[in-house]
């Protein structure tokens, strides 16, 4: 195909695997490395490389795209790789690293003349393996048209917020997007959480919401999960923990006050150290019992 791409896929968690599987069944060659080999190995199938070293994997690439759990993981990461990093080449950075993690990662990339994407998506895994993720982009002009193929792999949507990756605003976008998302996760997980205190029947409390004007379809997903005690993990917990850090991080930063989302980042890191952190986000509901 004209517009085959040669895109190593760095971090092979929920997201990083489904992007490079979407990757390569749109014809790119794509070489895959995890820290956990175990975790990369099923790409094989799909046409994946899996590669023994971050250095190996970028090593002739066009594109290096990071997906990982945080900034300090991208950088040890991409810091593995340099042997393998020429000038020009070409990082999307999607990882959710906040705006702190940031700052070094786009020091590397200047260091080693890369052409530097702030590029994090949203999402959870069914978007992510549908290829309908929504890309937050900000990245130079003249590069957009060879990042275009790998982004509308990926997603359904490319939102371009800036002309260069190093201001951060498409992970501040990002960090928004982010508090709105788990603001409704713990308001989901604490009304059903109040209806089994109350002896409500929590279906009578979704039916109440359903078709109004205040119905949200994460609330009927995160309930479902509840519901049902299906925790396995669609966005998790231990994520959303990291991610309500960065969001009041941020804020503190600004001179905003977020109480809601401090918060809920207090309530994640409960479950979380109760056991629930590789559950699904939804497993918050457990930080509303106990200690």
């Amino acid at each position: 195909m004209a517009d085959q791409l040669e895109v190593a896929v760095l971090g092979t968690g929920i997201m990083g695997a489904a992007m490079a599987r979407n990757l390569c069944r749109t014809g790119h060659a794509v070489r895959v490395w995890n820290r956990t080999r175990a975790k990369a190995e099923p790409l094989a199938a799909d046409g994946a490389r899996i590669a023994d070293t971050p250095a190996d994997a970028v090593r002739g690439a066009d594109i290096v795209l990071t997906i990982l759990y945080d900034g300090a993981a991208a950088l040890e990461t991409m810091t593995e790789a340099t042997p393998g990093l020429r000038p020009g080449m070409i990082w999307l950075q999607s990882s959710t690293a906040g705006l702190d993690g940031l700052v070094p990662l786009a020091e590397l990339a200047a260091a080693h003349e890369l052409v530097f994407f702030d590029s994090p998506v949203l999402g959870t895994r069914a978007p992510a393996e549908q290829g309908r993720l929504t890309v937050l982009a900000a990245g130079p002009q003249d590069a957009r048209d060879t990042v275009t193929p790998v982004l509308e792999a990926v997603g359904s949507r490319t939102l371009w917020v800036g002309d260069d990756g190093v201001s951060g605003a498409a992970t501040r976008l990002k960090l928004v997007c982010n508090s709105w998302v788990l603001a409704v996760t713990n308001g989901a997980a604490e009304a059903m959480a109040l209806s089994k205190g109350l002896g409500v029947d929590p279906r009578a409390f979704l039916d109440v919401m359903s078709g109004g004007t205040l119905d949200c379809g994460y609330l009927h997903i995160k309930a479902s999960a509840i519901l049902d005690e299906d925790y396995t993990p669609n966005f998790g917990l231990a994520t959303a923990a990291k991610d309500a850090r960065l969001i009041v991080q941020a804020a503190e930063a600004e001179g905003v006050r977020v109480d809601v989302a401090e918060a809920g980042a207090n309530r994640f890191a409960r479950a979380q150290a109760q056991g629930h952190g590789d559950k699904d986000m939804a497993a918050t509901y457990f930080a509303s019992f106990g200690d």
